[in-house]
């Protein structure tokens, strides 16, 4: 199974993801890549902003992405 399939088939049941998920349960690094991939299928993906704190205590910024609407899928292609 490919990258691709396994974060579309994650956001189909789960609704979301974030990279750290991707990493721990997947291995997958690059994320944003396979997100913006998916986007370019035709599915559309918000992106949410959250803040918490770090191991260290320090503020830290990361993407919770969030399946809107999957593309639909054309049998005959």
């Amino acid at each position: 199974m490919t990258q691709l399939e396994i974060i579309k088939n994650h956001l189909k049941q789960y609704h979301t993801i974030t990279s750290m998920e991707a990493f721990q349960r997947y291995g997958i690094t690059r994320l944003s890549a396979t997100i913006f991939n998916l986007r370019n299928e035709g599915n559309i993906i918000d992106t949410e902003y959250q803040t918490s704190k770090n191991r260290y205590g320090e503020k830290t910024t990361y993407a919770v992405y969030k399946l809107i609407k999957m593309a639909e899928v054309n049998e005959n292609e």
